[in-house]
């Protein structure tokens, strides 16, 4: 009876250890990225405002400018549904589309797609 109730024991402190375990290997505050260049301008993971609101705010509505730009992470937030929605800003300091200083990406899915280089 002793043996079965340690080796239960056992069994749950080590399925418990596997999910307290993080991964030193996930993106942190301040890594840098790329962003890269997608069919017919259809950015899905990357969360760019509308054209309207861009030109609303005095920008230009154009994603050549955006294209193979170095982005820098400057918060993450795990969302509820466990995706990490991370928020960008250029590196060299400007603006984007000459109007927002900040996008919001999903991470996962944009470093899958190849949308974050």
């Amino acid at each position: 009876m002793k043996t079965t109730i340690f080796t239960f024991l056992m069994c749950c402190f080590l399925s418990f250890s596997n999910y307290s375990q993080t991964s030193s290997d996930q993106v942190k505050v301040g890594d840098t990225f790329t962003i890269g260049e997608v069919k017919m301008n259809n950015y899905e993971h990357i969360k760019f405002p509308r054209k309207n609101f861009i030109i609303k705010r005095g920008g230009i509505a154009t994603y050549k400018n955006v294209v193979n730009q170095e982005v820098e992470i400057t918060n993450l937030k795990e969302k509820k549904d466990g995706k990490i929605e991370a928020t960008i800003q250029l590196k060299n300091g400007k603006y984007f589309f000459k109007s927002h200083k900040y996008i919001k990406v999903n991470l996962d899915e944009a470093l899958k797609e190849k949308e974050l280089i």
